[in-house]
């Protein structure tokens, strides 16, 4: 079985687009060819190339049979003899079906399976050019084909043997190119089985995974770890190779944070660490090249580097020469957003709102958070705000608390990052993103799809990993739709980070949601509890008992009677009834109040089969009605159970 390379050369790719245009590019082939597309796929790329490699292609595809239906009998001869001829056979060798309509002829058709350059040239064209991508390009002229960039070749092989299409004017083949410098200049001829190693030897290292490994083996000792910027540079290089530089120590004057986000996100260097973990005056470089024997690529990247330096420390010194605190009136020309009013309005509104979270938050923290937006740092380095807030405010005198509150407001930035260090940075960052949630919403933009311009999904999700992971005891009230959109969040934290299953995040957060702490806490009691022998058993039995309360109507109920409890059974649910609600109420922990409410199990079991809840007297089944209710309102404070899925217990209503 044969197999198959597609390569689709290209001018360069961003690099954060590779990936998940490889992802689509997978998909796109497995829903176009299935099963006949091969069984190992293996997708890679370049910045100026997408591979795609299958293996053990199916040279052809099976016959498909299907049955075309002719006239019905009563329509005569003439019509069966028309249909015959249409598909080339004789009327003796029709076929007859009977339907609601009567008796009509047949004919069972037999399509020959395309083979595998057939099927390949016929739907590979609306494969590559089917890629999602988040901005794409004509370039023969508008109403053309669309594409992240210019497609250059193609390179379309099955085993040695070129799958015929065009693209755009140009046509597959079985030609590649080497790396754009330091490769061949003409094109490079190759069949599946020579495809990678040609490719080595112009200078272009196909897997991505051997580009980082390459890196990672020449960024030498004490290279400051950084997997994204890695990332980064294994898509865009196709040769990489690493180049350690010097800088002048007395930058070393300027703070840390400055002086990697320059190097990281500007000039895409490694920072390097002494020892000590202090930043040396080092950096390297990945350039996409084999080699600097003269010093030349070092020589230049120093120079860049050192003028970007230099302008960080203009702006340093500049800014310095006016306080954060001077800055305030500032904000109230820097636009927030133009329905929300100015960064001023906005920092009243967090003012307001840290002291509800906190009370003793001290509001010089949230007065002076977003002060930096009018500095000359970050409007050069906007990676940088809150950091240089944190860091100015610290060198004007600030206290420990209110700098690093600025220093840490916009965290986390994801799911993976850390929350802020201090309960004051918590708070801040907390009634930043609130009031953002809060005021979007107000007027209208709400996330739909994929369009979230303000990255309103972020700050929720950072909302919900503050107050899980900080324990804050804030409790969101929000309008219904921003509820909601946080509840989905909470959900997702839950199953997600947590680790506990839907069911019971549901059965968790069906009660009034409270705290998050608080719901932490029961969803890991139930958690923790489930695995019982009493526990689903229970919960099937609640699931009963909230069926037979709707049926019957009851929503509120007052206690039930002792005096019309029947001895046994009834009499004794109510008593483990009340003295587990006695347990609960010693303040034991939530693990311990769902253990003690799981041993009703047996009671409860008991009671379904020996009392009829649907007693022929209205009182007396008024009153058991009143004692299920009340078993169901008391202990769904802490739980549903009702939400938990049961597996092999009976859930009789």
């Amino acid at each position: 079985m044969p197999d198959f390379l597609l390569e689709i050369g290209v001018e360069e790719v961003p690099d954060w687009m590779i990936e998940p245009a490889l992802t689509d590019l997978r998909a796109r082939w497995q829903s176009a060819f299935g099963a006949f597309g091969g069984d190992a796929l293996i997708a890679e790329a370049t910045p100026r190339r997408l591979i795609l490699l299958a293996k053990n292609i199916a040279e052809q595809a099976p016959d498909v049979e299907s049955v075309v239906q002719g006239p019905y009998l009563s329509a005569g001869k003439p019509a069966a003899d028309g249909f015959a001829r249409k598909w080339n056979t004789s009327l003796d060798a029709l076929a007859t079906a009977r339907d609601a309509k009567g008796e009509r002829y047949i004919f069972h058709q037999r399509v020959k399976g395309q083979t595998a350059k057939e099927a390949l040239a016929a739907k590979l064209p609306e494969v590559i050019t089917g890629i999602t991508w988040p901005k794409s390009m004509y370039w023969t002229g508008k109403g053309g084909v669309r594409f992240i960039r210019p497609i250059r070749w193609i390179v379309a092989l099955l085993d040695s043997e070129i799958v015929p299409f065009e693209i755009a004017c140009v046509p597959s083949g079985n030609a590649t190119r080497g790396h754009r410098i330091l490769g061949s200049k003409d094109p490079i001829p190759v069949t599946v089985a020579s495809y990678v190693n040609a490719l080595r030897d112009n200078f272009v290292i196909v897997r991505a995974e051997e580009r980082k490994h390459r890196i990672e083996e020449q960024l030498g000792a004490g290279v400051q770890k950084d997997d994204g910027l890695l990332k980064t540079l294994v898509y865009l290089t196709e040769y990489p190779t690493a180049i350690r530089g010097d800088f002048d120590p007395s930058y070393l004057e300027l703070p840390r944070e400055i002086l990697s986000t320059v190097m990281r996100h500007h000039q895409r260097y490694f920072s390097v660490v002494k020892e000590d973990g202090s930043l040396a005056p080092e950096f390297v470089a990945v350039t996409n090249t084999d080699g600097d024997p003269d010093g030349l690529i070092r020589q230049g990247n120093e120079r860049v580097l050192r003028a970007r330096f230099n302008d960080a420390r203009f702006f340093w010194q500049v800014d310095q020469q006016k306080k954060l605190s001077e800055r305030i009136p500032d904000l109230a020309k820097v636009t927030f957003q133009a329905k929300l009013g100015s960064y001023k309005d906005k920092t009243e509104r967090v003012m307001q709102l840290a002291a509800q979270i906190d009370p003793h938050f001290p509001q010089a923290a949230a007065q002076l958070a977003k002060c930096d937006l009018t500095t000359d740092m970050v409007k050069e380095f906007p990676e940088l705000q809150g950091v240089v807030g944190g860091l100015y405010a610290k060198a004007q005198g600030e206290n420990e608390a209110v700098w690093q509150a600025i220093y840490d407001q916009y965290k986390p930035v994801g799911m993976d990052d850390e929350i802020p260090r201090t309960v004051e940075g918590q708070v801040l960052s907390l009634a930043d993103k609130l009031d953002t949630l809060r005021e979007c919403f107000r007027v209208g933009m709400i996330p739909t799809g994929s369009r979230d311009p303000f990255a309103l999904r972020r700050a929720a999700q950072g909302v919900v990993k503050i107050l899980f992971e900080g324990k804050v005891s804030f409790r969101l009230q929000e309008d219904p739709a921003l509820q909601e959109f946080l509840g989905e969040r909470i959900q997702f934290y839950l199953r997600d980070t947590r680790g506990y299953a839907y069911d019971e995040v549901n059965a968790a957060m069906a009660p009034t949601l409270g705290t998050l702490p608080d719901l932490a806490e029961r969803a890991a009691a139930v958690h923790q509890v489930r695995p019982t022998s009493d526990f689903e058993p229970l919960a099937a039995s609640f699931k009963r008992i909230k069926n037979i309360l709707k049926q019957a109507g009851v929503d509120s109920a007052a206690p039930p009677d002792p005096a019309l409890l029947a001895p046994g059974p009834e009499k004794q649910l109510y008593n483990e009834f009340a003295r587990v609600r006695g347990e609960m109420e010693a303040g034991s922990s939530y693990s311990e109040k769902l253990a003690a409410i799981a041993s009703l199990r047996p009671h409860v079991d008991l009671f379904f089969d020996k009392i009829l809840v649907n007693d022929p007297d209205p009182a007396i089944r008024r009153n058991r009605l009143a004692l299920l209710h009340g078993l169901l309102t008391e202990f769904s404070t802490i739980a549903d159970f009702s939400e938990i899925v049961t597996q092999g217990v009976g859930d009789k209503t």
